[in-house]
């Protein structure tokens, strides 16, 4: 299946993906391979995505496996503890995905380029990871309860001339981690959807697909562990936008055409949006990978 002129659609977000072809398919039930159900946690909405067969992913364009979208609306809200509430949600989201064994070596790694905001989410994530690798290595009595974790910020081809795949394919050979989580931006289909949405997934991760710039993927087979993806979207591309507004706005789209020169849009106050977002993933991960701790633990060690 697919969307009129659906090459003019693009969104990293299965969720969006999945809305899309129920809308070209005019039905509201599942789709052949794909299951989905809607959860709350810490009064936050959640909607499961599960690709579970081949059928399903060449439905979505995206790998078999579970997608979770963590709404957001009550922290943007500035919601009465909101923060810590959402540090739980998606804590918890990330944890059900780990392996299971409590002191399972991790690493983290931030993607993106640190100096453009709206990919910058991944290394400024990372900047709140308690890397904790040396202290269990050189300190096992003082440190026996807590998970190895270690964190990389890869930097783009641009910057290093290494492609990421290749750099963390090196760093997952060396330290051993039972799996990675990857954390970086993505792109949505939708304005509304824009850093207010927190995408979880089991399947890995195609950095820069949302923009037409993929490079090599992160996934179990390209690593040889478990990845899990931890993406917000912050930028819509051009084309797709105008492609949604034309669709809400009752007009026909087919007429629409790839802008000569690519565009990416982004909210006003992508910079306050970029840091809140940082700092929630990585406190929820350290949640996620260290359960004994609490927020106020995190803050301190973090200070």
């Amino acid at each position: 299946m697919s969307y009129p002129n659906s090459s003019l659609f693009r969104t990293d977000l299965a969720l969006e993906s999945l809305e899309m072809n129920r809308r070209e398919a005019r039905i509201a039930d599942a789709l052949p391979g794909i299951e989905s159900r809607e959860t709350q946690i810490e009064g936050f909405s959640v909607t499961t995505v599960q690709v579970v067969s081949q059928t399903g992913a060449q439905t979505l364009g995206k790998p078999v496996g579970t997608y979770e979208t963590l709404f957001l609306d009550g922290l943007m809200r500035r919601e009465e503890d909101a923060f810590p509430r959402a540090c739980r949600a998606l804590g918890s989201l990330v944890r059900s995905l780990l392996p299971q064994a409590a002191d399972a070596p991790v690493l983290v790694a931030g993607l993106g380029n640190r100096q453009i905001t709206p990919d910058a989410v991944g290394p400024r994530a990372d900047d709140y990871v308690i890397a904790t690798r040396h202290l269990t290595a050189h300190e096992p009595a003082l440190f026996a309860s807590w998970r190895a974790v270690s964190a990389a910020i890869p930097g783009v081809l641009g910057q290093t001339g290494v492609e990421t795949g290749e750099m963390l394919a090196g760093l997952v050979d060396t330290i051993r981690p039972a799996a990675v989580i990857a954390v970086d931006a993505l792109a949505a289909g939708s304005l509304s959807r824009l850093t207010r949405t927190v995408q979880i997934s089991d399947a890995g991760i195609v950095p820069g697909s949302g923009v037409e710039n993929a490079r090599t993927a992160l996934n179990r087979e390209t690593l040889g562990v478990p990845v899990i993806a931890v993406g917000v979207p912050t930028v819509v591309d051009g084309a797709t936008l105008a492609h949604e507004l034309a669709r809400t706005s009752g007009l026909s789209h087919d007429a629409l055409r790839a802008p000569a020169h690519p565009m990416i849009v982004t909210t006003r106050d992508i910079d306050r949006e970029v840091s809140d977002l940082s700092r929630l993933i990585g406190y929820a991960l350290n949640l996620a990978l260290q359960p004994g701790l609490s927020l106020e633990e995190i803050d301190l060690y973090l200070s």
